[in-house]
């Protein structure tokens, strides 16, 4: 395979193997790129690396060809057939198709080891694989095909008609020109098996730089619209280095298993980068309840599951009915792991699940902790190769144990494909900015407290609530809606939706469940509102703008006895405060907090809105002691020293009260006085909270 160089602005990337240039011409300029570090990493600090070569083929090198490599319920694939499966595939891609280094292959399917296979056999040819979450529509796979510009589709033959519809049309209606679509599994004389019967068992690998891009993984975001995230070689490499060799500590005779589908990164790297990184074996299950992950386990006698936090409280109410002895590791991900969880599983088991937390953005964990060092209710430390810390909005550390923004940064990294815009807001400073928010113990213990955006987490599912809207939209009997994620005791959170109909229109259990339905046709059905209201119409702003946070408030997302607002009959709503509040429950008063380090007693800043960011943050510190949350706060009163600065500055202040307290304004009142008591405050700010019983 012949080497291109290509020059994209501030970023060079230099003998790279892609004879398609578009990945390395959709990467972001290189001085949005979070910082990498990857020179400790063993293997990562060379310039040429296969995945696929490092994975699969020095495996068979190293003798391990007749051990199993995927159990799977249509039969047992050995690591030498997955070899000569994925070097066939290879074949069938460059000789039938033309693929050339560069090209992105879309693939689609349960997990199955044929789809393994297809993602080896597309790494081996120097392509880009674009995995896909079968539970997708015709409307995602488009979107996908049209943002990374894919002209090969490789399909299992039971999910195939929505790829096929993705394929032929783009999302402005015109053809897909020579675009193709290919399917696995099944009988017909054009299947990919009836191709690659004919071809050669071995392959030479492309030999692919380090720093090229080996696949695109699309997460959706709460624009509504999927981003797709660029990882390289070295980039999969790096996963296996990193949380499995600290965390993990798989060994050759695991059997690992889980739920999630292959395309999400979570399960890149727990269902075929980390097993194989070590000559391990995988099992692939397609159905994934609880009971049959429980039967897959006792069957299988599997060691390793990774799975979210729904699923293990699924198994618990099962637990008994199944031999699970044969577990020595289990790993949550994909929302936070609840203290009763974790011990009610320890309790029936014995274990303690491994909690982590990582982004498609990120590829995989990078804070979390095993076996004695794990804290239930705590997600973790930093794992070796990662550098975390907790920040304010103007990208500052902020004092242990206060609530604040979290940022990594190591090996891995953000690479939107040809989003400037997300990426500018995923990356500052060289640190890959995640959207939780979190607190930093004394022990470097980091615990999560909230999203930061408006992301539904749901059975370990991201979850845009735009997206679920606009699908809403479509129908003709939705005037407008809203769509926001409220609490579940048994998924953490469920999709919620408010609908105002189309007049006319009137409301029933049969409209809803139409509804309901016509959202599961457009887009996956893990997606759709599993509540629905009819309202007669939405909060909104002078402007317009849905307030979902008065949603929030009313399906009671913030606590389950949330404080209530007090608007005199006539009177409106103001914005950024409360007329007045009532609230039932154990009073928490939290005494002036001014704007420097508690721990110090020293002022960092004089800065008149870095103060009050300060001040905010010590007011949650105490709260947080006292069992309660800024959601519990009813009334806030500030001391300031000067008028203008407040005044001149109330948009960033607003920002950073957002950041600290969230979307909750309780009653406030602002005083301005001639000084406070420590000569450089600026600020004061009281709090008296309502804890409820």
């Amino acid at each position: 395979m012949r080497s291109t160089t290509v020059d994209n602005g501030n970023r060079k990337q230099t003998q790279s193997a892609h004879v398609d240039t578009f990945c390395a011409e959709s990467l972001p300029p290189k001085d949005l790129w979070p910082e990498l570090i990857f020179s400790d990493i063993p293997g990562c600090d060379t310039e040429r690396i296969n995945i696929a070569t490092e994975l699969l083929d020095k495996n068979l090198a190293a003798g391990n060809g007749e051990r199993v490599a995927y159990y799977h319920a249509s039969g047992n694939c050995s690591y030498r057939e997955l070899f000569e499966r994925a070097n066939q595939i290879a074949h069938v891609l460059v000789q039938d198709f033309g693929l050339v280094p560069g090209n992105r292959v879309l693939l689609r399917g349960p997990n199955h080891p044929m789809l393994v296979a297809c993602w080896f056999g597309v790494i081996k040819t120097g392509g880009v694989v674009v995995c896909t979450n079968p539970l997708l529509r015709t409307r995602e796979l488009g979107h996908i095909a049209d943002k990374a510009q894919i002209k090969i589709a490789i399909s299992d033959h039971r999910v195939a008609a929505d790829c096929e519809r993705a394929m032929q049309i783009t999302g402005t209606g015109s053809a897909r020109e020579g675009a193709v679509m290919i399917r696995f599994g099944g009988s017909e004389a054009d299947s990919l098996e009836s191709m690659m019967s004919t071809k050669p068992r071995t392959f030479s690998n492309c030999d692919t730089a380090a720093d090229d891009v080996a696949v695109i993984a699309f997460t959706s975001g709460t624009t509504g619209r999927s981003k797709g995230t660029m990882h390289f070689h070295r980039d999969l490499l790096a996963a296996t280095e990193c949380f499995p060799r600290h965390v993990v500590k798989p060994q050759p005779e695991d059997i690992f298993c889980g739920t999630p589908p292959l395309a999400f990164t979570y399960s890149l790297g727990a269902l075929l980068l980390f097993p194989m990184r070590v000559g391990a074996a995988t099992l692939l299950l397609e159905q994934t309840t609880p009971a049959h992950l429980l039967h897959g386990i006792q069957q299988y006698r599997a060691t390793v599951c990774f799975t979210a936090p729904t699923a293990y409280r699924g198994m618990l109410k099962v637990l008994e009915d199944y031999d699970s002895s044969s577990l020595k590791k289990c790993i949550s991900a994909g929302e936070p792991l609840p203290a009763a969880t974790s011990d009610a599983w320890h309790k029936a088991t014995g274990l303690r699940i491994i909690d982590g937390i990582g982004s498609t953005e990120m590829l995989h964990i990078f804070v979390s902790a095993a076996g004695d060092e794990v804290r239930p209710g705590a997600t973790g430390k930093q794992i070796p190769g990662y550098q975390t810390k907790v920040i304010d909005e103007s990208g500052n550390e902020v004092p242990i144990g206060t609530v604040g923004r979290l940022a990594v940064r190591g090996p891995t990294g953000c690479r939107y494909l040809d989003n400037i815009e997300c990426q500018k807001a995923y990356v500052e400073n060289g640190w890959n900015i995640t959207g939780d928010s979190y607190r930093m113990d004394e022990d470097g213990y980091f615990w999560f407290q909230a999203r930061t955006d408006d992301m539904i987490i749901s059975s370990g599912y991201n979850i845009s609530g735009l997206e679920v809207e606009n699908v809403l939209l479509g129908h003709q009997s939705v005037a407008e809606c809203a769509v926001i994620g409220v609490p579940d005791e048994e998924r953490g959170q469920i999709v919620k939706a408010f609908v105002v109909l189309a007049p006319g229109v009137q409301p029933s259990d049969a409209l809803a469940k139409q509804l309901q339905d016509f959202v599961k046709k457009e887009i996956a059905p893990y997606k759709y509102p599993r509540s629905l209201e009819f309202i007669s119409v939405l909060p909104k702003t002078n402007t317009g703008k849905i307030q979902r946070f008065r949603l929030r408030e009313g399906a009671g997302v913030t606590n389950n006895t949330s404080p209530e607002f007090i608007v005199p009959e006539g009177w409106q709503r103001p914005k950024g405060y409360a007329h007045g509040m009532t609230a039932r429950g154990t009073s928490i008063f939290v005494a002036g907090q001014i704007g420097w380090n508690p721990l110090t007693e020293q002022f960092e800043t004089d800065d008149f809105a870095d103060q009050v960011a300060q001040a905010l943050r010590n007011a949650v510190a105490v709260l947080k002691q006292a069992g309660a949350e800024p959601s519990h706060v009813t009334r806030l009163t500030w001391y300031i020293t000067d008028k203008k600065a407040y005044m001149d500055r109330r948009r960033e202040i607003g920002r950073r009260y957002r950041d600290i307290f969230g979307k909750h304004f309780p009653a406030m009142s602002v005083v301005v006085v001639s000084a406070l008591i420590e000569d450089r405050a600026k600020v004061e700010i009281e709090a008296t909270a309502v804890l409820p019983d």
